[in-house]
């Protein structure tokens, strides 16, 4: 059974997916992983997502709002042994859902480069590649999307 529960950054369960989501970005980014610590702090995240499966927490996403309009998708994430079940899907449909219940009709997000499965997935949703935004902007491993909701 399959459950979403919206929460704040502070939740235990999402901090723990977002420590097991630094585990995972450290080995995909090597020494560079030091560098983009400071762009993924959760005290600036205003709101949280977690998604549980049979009570277990093995998904998670956030949102900041980046300005009037956006808000700025953060911190996704899924468990290794649950990924391409969907699972990221609902979660970011959550995370849309709720910018706009907020208000926000548009979404921005960084992956990086060495993320290819989650390029795919932005694209396959309707994510459109942008120039680098904010503090991406000098970032050669930054890929930025955006989605109008």
């Amino acid at each position: 059974m399959i459950s979403i529960k919206k929460t704040t950054a502070t939740d235990a369960d999402f901090l723990t997916l977002v420590q097991a989501l630094d585990v995972d970005l450290k080995i995909r980014d090597g020494d560079d992983h030091l560098k983009y610590a400071p762009f993924n702090q959760t005290n600036t995240l205003q709101y949280a997502v977690v998604l549980y499966y049979n009570h277990l927490p093995v998904a998670c996403g956030a949102l900041r709002q980046y300005n009037a309009n956006t808000m700025e998708i953060k911190r996704v994430f899924v468990q290794p042994e649950f990924r391409n079940k969907g699972l990221a899907i609902m979660v970011l449909q959550v995370l849309e859902e709720w910018c706009k219940a907020l208000n926000f009709n548009t979404c921005i997000l960084e992956t990086g480069k060495n993320q290819p499965e989650a390029i795919q997935l932005y694209k396959k949703l309707n994510y459109t590649i942008i120039p680098n935004f904010g503090k991406y902007i000098q970032n050669y491993n930054s890929v930025c999307f955006k989605k109008k909701l």
